[in-house]
């Protein structure tokens, strides 16, 4: 076991050059070149890249892009200089950043790009969101996306896109975080995150290029186990408003049917909020908002129905967590007094775990009404999902049997 901790402690050498260079071309004469240059910190006089890669052994490196200029068909990719987690500046770390520090900020900026206008504060671990919310004040919005899924978030990355102040920074010290990245820190923030000398405080200097990256694709690479490379282009949602949403209707053996229920202005923003965050999330993904922050987050699973059964299932057990921590200052697997574990059993059950009035959103079409009907028997007031499903008037049948109202987005929101 002292190996396996010393592994965790170590900075792995890597051998990865200063500079990488990508090639596009059918004429090499019309070369398409990509630069980038590795990124290093020195840290107490130790100047390395990443501690490691996604586990304690593997050699891994941080590049940024310095230059180039590629042109695929109609999309023109990112220019060089435009930083923001590959430039992370880091103001406090007792270690070097890993892969994962780096990929859990960038997968939080990947989903705060789409809400400038409004303090909002994501919680990421293992590349998916523990809790994201919008908030009147950055305090508000982290507190609620805290409180989302509490478990979940211990050890995670907290990234928000307003300078973080005294009440924010106390909010997230009183539990253990791994990464804290913002575009600033107000005086006297530096000193209460010193309490934790690993805390790996990030200062994204540019974020205000986040507002740049909305509408802008760039080249997702994945290597496949024979050293090929698969390369796309990465998803932008299409749908950023509500005015881009679509009536869900459609016909079915010379039969037409459509959502009775038409969406109210709050369900309507929590449908772009809840469709925007998706696409920050692995699929098969279903997850719950209400009132701009998540309820519960299904990630990952091979089918729909049994991803939406388990964010159902994570309501209703990370709320009775939530209650006892509020109430108690106890966690729920530590709170023993059983007339307090009844009392917050009947509280979650009577509120079905804040999924009453909430919306579902999911990441694809369902196949059958078995998935909508998980969230419609909780109370979901209203689903955004992509339709196009040829079972989609079963959907529709059971909005209307529950009287909930439901958009259809015209496009798949896929994370591999």
């Amino acid at each position: 076991m002292g190996e396996l901790q010393k592994m965790y402690k170590t900075v792995q050498d890597d051998h990865f050059p200063q500079h990488m260079e990508i090639s596009f071309f059918d004429d090499p004469a019309q070369r398409q070149s990509l630069l980038y240059e590795r990124v290093v910190w020195d840290i107490n006089g130790e100047k390395k890249g990443l501690r490691y890669g996604e586990n304690p052994g593997q050699e891994a490196a941080l590049y940024r892009l310095i230059n180039g200029n590629l042109t695929l068909g109609n999309v023109t990719c990112i220019q060089p200089g435009r930083w923001l987690a590959s430039d992370a500046e880091l103001l406090q770390s007792g270690k070097h950043p890993g892969k994962t520090n780096i990929t859990d900020v960038d997968n939080a900026l990947n989903i705060l790009r789409y809400f400038q206008e409004t303090p909002m504060a994501v919680i990421v671990k293992h590349n998916n969101p523990c809790g994201a919310a919008k908030g009147a004040s950055l305090a508000e919005a982290y507190r609620k996306a805290y409180f989302a899924d509490r478990i979940a978030a211990f050890g995670g990355a907290v990234t928000v896109n307003r300078p973080v102040d005294k009440e924010t920074a106390e909010a997230i010290a009183a539990s253990y975080t791994e990464v804290v990245a913002a575009p600033e820190f107000e005086e006297g923030v530096l000193s209460i995150f010193a309490k934790h000398k690993n805390l790996r405080v990030m200062r994204i200097n540019a974020i205000e290029n986040l507002s740049r990256y909305v509408a802008v694709p760039v080249l997702d690479y994945k290597a496949l186990v024979d050293g090929g490379i698969i390369a796309q282009t990465s998803y932008i949602p299409k749908v950023r408003s509500g005015k881009d949403l679509l009536k869900a209707e459609t016909e079915y053996k010379g039969q037409h049917y459509e959502v009775k229920r038409q969406p109210t202005e709050k369900e309507i923003d929590d449908m772009i909020f809840g469709w925007l965050v998706e696409s920050g999330i692995t699929s098969n993904s279903v997850i719950f908002v209400k009132d701009g922050a998540t309820v519960a987050i299904g990630t990952g699973e091979q089918d729909r129905v049994g991803v939406a059964e388990i964010a159902v299932d994570k309501a209703y057990r990370k709320r009775q967590d939530c209650l006892a921590f509020e109430k108690y200052g106890t966690p729920w697997a530590l709170l023993e007094d059983e007339l307090k574990r009844g009392e917050i059993i009947e509280t979650v059950k009577a509120e079905n775990a804040g999924l009453k009035s909430s919306v579902m959103v999911s990441d694809a079409f369902f196949p059958f009404r078995d998935g909508i009907d998980v969230g419609l028997k909780q109370g979901v007031s209203a689903v955004v999902q992509p339709g196009g499903s040829i079972r989609d008037f079963e959907v529709i049948e059971a909005c209307n049997e529950y009287g909930a109202a439901m958009m259809f987005t015209g496009e798949r929101s896929f994370k591999h």
